[in-house]
Formats: C-alpha cells, structure tokens, sequence
C-alpha cells in the first residue's frame, strides 16, 4: 500500500501525512538509535554487550538513547533483583513492527551499499584495538 505525502482522511479528521512521517522519524532520529534498534531485532542485550557492540559510543549516551527508546514503547528494560544487578532489554511487539522495514534497509543495502561512499566508522569515544 503506497500512501502519499498529502493530507489523507481517517475517521472523518484530515491527516497531514507529512507530519506524521515527521513524527515517525523523531521516534528513531539519534545518532545512534537505528543501531541500537538493529541489535536489539537480533536478541536481547545487557547494557554491557550493547556498549561493547557499538564501537564509538559512551555510556552517557547509550544510557540517554536507551531511556528515550523506552519512553517511546520501543525498548522494554528489565531489572532483574541479583546482585550484581542485571539489567535487559528488548524491543517491544511495538517495535518489532518495523521488522518489516529492517528488512527492506537491508536488502536495499545488499543491493546499493556498495555504490556509497565510505566514511570513518568511529564517532564518539574511541574504540579500544583488540
């Protein structure tokens, strides 16, 4: 189903498409949420295991787009009562819908992902060499 740009009905009320798809992309603009929203299509990750593989991000930041992500219902976070303390999350069914989407980013990838330029991968803190 294609939708224009333009102002559509539902339910008797004008939708201005435009704005939507604008909210829409606000719920995953981030310099790193698209990242974090890959991995997490994959498996469940602990906070660690998200920083690890991540190259480039700091704790403060993945901290701060984990609690917009969950403040959005795309990311649930579990805290489970161990010591030391456990801490998980997931993508919520909400955000499993875009799988969808993920999938079509990827096989467009496979398809064009060579014909685009390459830049520095590091932002952020600099990853550790191995």
């Amino acid at each position: 189903m294609m939708l224009s740009m333009e102002k559509q009905t539902k339910g008797g009320s004008k939708i201005d498409m435009h704005e939507e798809m604008r909210r829409a992309f606000a719920l995953l603009s981030g310099k790193w949420k698209l990242e974090i929203m890959w991995l997490l299509n994959q498996r469940i990750y602990r906070f660690g295991e998200l920083r690890k593989a991540i190259p480039g991000i700091t704790q403060h930041m993945l901290t701060a787009q984990l609690r917009e992500l969950e403040k959005d219902g795309l990311v649930s976070r579990t805290v489970f009562a161990e010591v030391p303390p456990r801490v998980e999350y997931e993508m919520t069914a909400k955000a499993r819908a875009l799988g969808p989407t993920m999938q079509a980013l990827a096989a467009w990838w496979q398809a064009y992902g060579d014909s685009v330029p390459k830049r520095a991968a590091l932002r952020g803190r600099k990853a550790a060499t191995r």
